[in-house]
C-alpha cells in the first residue's frame, strides 16, 4: 500500500501560485452572444390560497401592480388581525372568485403567459379573460398549504410561499419588480438527428424525460414520428437532460460540453506546467462557492457551474484522463432532488467504469453538504494518471467519451470481461438469434448511432460496434423477427472498439435476371409467411424468387396471355 501523500506549507504555496497561473492562462468557455428567451410581463397577478392571506398579500401589492385577481382555493384559518378592516378596504374592489374543489383549477404557463382555467358548472372558464379581459395572467402568487404546481423547479413568474415567511416577503418584492421585458439564456438545444427517442414509430430512449425537475421536456407525437421538445420558457438550465442524454442530442449551451472538456484539459495542463502538484478537480455550483468562508487548498481546482448537471460522467472521467488525481463533486442543498438522483446514477456508473478499467473508484467522490473544508481540501489518496495529450473535441459526446475510456484503459488494467453496470447505463451489446435474423436491415435503419451497420447488395451482413451502443432498445423493439435482445454492461476489452460481423450470407439473385435483391433467409421467411396466399399459388409461387421489376413483368405477361383472368389478391 503506497504511503499517504503529505504536503508542506511550501508545497501549498507553490500549488496556489500554479493554480492562479493556470486560471490566468486558460479562459472559461463562454458564448459571447448566447441565445436568449424573452419574457414580457405587464404585472397582472393571480393570487391563490386562503382568502385572508390572499387579501393580505394583495393589500401589499395593490398600489404596485396594475391588476390583481384573487382565487380562494382553501379556507382561511380563524385569526385576529387588527388591520383586517384596512386590508378589506384596500382589496374590496379586487375580483375575487372561489374554486369549487381541489381540482377545479387548472394552471399552466410561465412569466407573462399563465393560463388559469376554472371549472364552473361543468364548463372551463378562462379566469383572466373573465376578470381582466386578458388572455392570461403575467404572475402567480400561490399561498396555499400545498403548491398548486408540484414541481421542483417552478416556471418563472410562479411563487409558491407561505404568508409571513422570509420567502414570502422576498416573493412580494420580486413580484412588485416583475413588470417589463426580461431575458434569460436559452440553456439547452436539441439535435433531432442524434436523438434516440423514437424512430419509425418504435419507442426508444426516454432518459431525458425522466430527469427534468422543471417538467420542461415533452415527447411530441406527429403522424409517424415522435420527438423531444424543450420548452425554453420553463427550462431552468439544470442540465440533467444533457447529462443523461447518451448521444449528445440534448446539449448544454452554457458552457458547451466540448469546450468545457477542453477547458478542463487546458487548466490541468497549465497547472502542471506551473509546477503544481497532486491536482484535485472539484465540481461546484457558483452559488455554493460564494457561500464558502475560505479559499480551497492550492491543489484543488474548482470548476464552478450554474448547476451541477452541466457536467456529467463524460467530464468527470475526462478530468481524470487529463491528469487530475481525483474528481470531487460538491453537494449543494439547493440541487433539486430529481437532478441529485440523476447525478447519483451517473456517479455510480462512472465508479463502476473506473473499476472495470482497473482504476480505484475512489478517484471520484462526493463532498458532504456540511463539509467544513476538510473533505474539500483533503489530499488525494492516489497520484495522478499519465495525462493524455490535448483531446480532439471535434467529435460528438459518445466519440469523446470513448476516447476518454480508451485512454483510461491504456493506463489501467481492464478486466477483459463484461462488467455489470447500474440499471439504465448506456453501455452494452446486443444478442442476435441468427436463425431468426433475415438481414432485413431494419435494425440498421433504426439505430441512431453507428453501432449497427449493414453490407451492400452483393454481400448482405449485419455488423455491430459495442462502443457506440447506448442501449436505447430501438433495434430490439423494431425487429420484425424479434431476433434481437439487449445485453447491458461494459465490456472492458479492446473488442468493444472493434466492428464485428454478426451475420453475413450471400445475396439471393432473381431467378429471371440474376440481380441480387435480398438474402436467402429473407426469401425463405417470406415463403413461409405467404405459403397460403392466393396471389402466389401454383406457378405464381416463383414470383417470390423474383426481384420487384421481374415480378411486375411476370404479372403483366400472365394478363396478356389471358386478359379475362381475374387475379385474386
Amino acid at each position: 500500500m503506497p504511503a499517504p501523500i503529505a504536503l508542506t506549507s511550501l508545497d501549498d504555496r507553490r500549488n496556489r501560485a500554479a493554480r492562479e497561473a493556470a486560471r490566468r492562462r486558460i479562459s472559461w468557455p463562454a458564448n459571447l452572444a448566447p441565445e436568449t428567451v424573452e419574457f414580457e410581463s405587464q404585472g397582472h397577478l393571480l393570487i391563490l390560497g386562503g382568502e385572508l392571506d390572499a387579501r393580505r398579500a394583495a393589500a401589499r401589492l395593490v398600489d404596485r401592480l396594475p391588476g390583481i385577481t384573487l382565487l380562494v382555493t382553501e379556507r382561511s384559518s380563524a385569526e385576529d388581525d387588527p388591520s383586517l378592516e384596512e386590508i378589506w378596504n384596500a382589496t374590496n374592489a379586487l375580483p375575487c372568485h372561489r374554486a369549487a374543489g381541489a381540482n377545479a383549477l387548472h394552471l399552466e404557463g410561465y412569466l407573462g403567459r399563465f393560463l388559469a382555467t376554472l371549472a364552473v358548472e361543468g364548463e372551463s372558464v378562462n379566469l383572466a379573460q373573465a376578470t381582466l379581459d386578458r388572455p392570461g395572467f403575467d404572475l402567480v402568487l400561490d399561498l396555499g398549504a400545498q403548491p398548486h404546481l408540484a414541481l421542483e423547479l417552478t416556471p418563472p413568474g410562479y411563487h409558491a410561499v407561505h404568508w409571513g415567511s422570509p420567502e414570502g416577503e422576498q416573493a412580494l418584492e420580486t413580484l412588485a419588480e416583475s413588470v417589463g421585458i426580461f431575458e434569460t439564456p436559452r440553456h439547452v438545444r436539441v439535435n433531432a438527428e442524434l436523438c434516440a427517442h423514437q424512430r419509425s414509430g418504435q419507442p426508444g430512449c426516454t432518459r431525458c424525460l425522466e430527469t427534468c425537475p422543471a417538467d420542461a421536456l415533452a415527447s411530441r407525437q406527429g403522424r409517424v414520428e415522435a420527438w423531444i421538445e424543450v420548452d425554453p420558457n420553463r427550462c431552468h438550465g439544470a442540465g440533467s437532460c444533457a447529462s443523461a442524454c447518451p448521444t449528445g442530442a440534448i446539449e448544454f449551451n452554457l458552457p458547451r460540453p466540448a469546450p468545457l472538456e477542453g477547458y478542463l484539459a487546458g487548466l490541468l495542463a497549465a497547472y502542471r506546467e506551473a509546477e503544481g502538484g497532486h491536482p484535485v478537480v472539484r465540481v461546484v455550483t457558483a452559488s455554493r462557492r460564494l457561500e464558502e468562508a475560505s479559499e480551497a487548498a492550492g491543489h484543488v481546482l474548482d470548476i464552478e457551474l450554474e448547476e451541477l448537471g452541466a457536467a456529467g460522467l463524460d467530464h468527470w472521467l475526462a478530468a481524470l484522463a487529463a491528469g487530475a488525481a481525483e474528481v470531487r463533486l460538491q453537494r449543494d442543498a439547493a440541487t433539486p432532488a430529481t437532478l441529485q438522483r440523476q447525478l447519483e446514477a451517473q456517479f455510480a456508473q462512472a465508479r463502476e467504469l473506473l473499476a472495470a478499467l482497473g482504476h480505484s473508484p475512489e478517484r471520484l467522490a462526493w463532498i458532504p453538504f456540511e463539509d467544513d473544508g476538510s473533505a474539500r481540501d483533503a489530499l488525494p489518496r492516489k497520484t495522478p494518471l499519465v495525462a493524455r495529450p490535448q483531446p480532439t473535441l471535434a467529435g460528438g459526446k459518445r466519440e469523446r467519451l470513448n476516447a476518454t475510456l480508451d485512454w483510461l484503459a491504456a493506463q489501467g488494467s481492464p478486466h477483459g470481461e463484461r462488467h455489470a453496470l447500474p440499471a439504465g447505463a448506456p453501455f452494452g451489446a446486443i444478442e442476435v438469434d441468427l436463425e431468426r435474423c433475415t438481414l432485413c436491415q431494419g435494425c440498421v435503419a433504426l439505430c441512431p448511432t453507428p453501432a449497427l451497420s449493414g453490407g451492400d447488395d452483393t454481400t448482405p451482413r449485419l455488423a455491430f460496434r459495442e462502443a457506440d451502443c447506448i442501449q436505447c432498445g430501438l433495434c430490439a423493439s423494431g425487429c420484425p423477427e424479434q431476433a434481437i435482445t439487449l445485453a447491458p454492461g461494459f465490456l472492458a476489452a479492446p473488442e468493444r472498439l472493434e466492428t464485428r460481423v454478426v451475420k453475413e450470407e450471400p445475396a439471393f439473385t432473381c431467378i429471371r435476371c440474376d440481380k441480387p435483391f435480398a438474402t436467402a433467409s429473407t426469401i425463405a421467411s417470406i415463403q413461409r409467411k405467404l405459403v397460403d396466399h392466393p396471389y402466389f399459388a401454383g406457378e405464381a409461387r416463383a414470383r417470390l424468387e423474383m426481384c420487384e421489376d421481374c415480378r411486375v413483368q411476370d404479372v403483366w405477361q400472365e394478363l396478356a396471355r389471358d386478359p379475362e383472368r381475374q387475379l385474386k389478391v
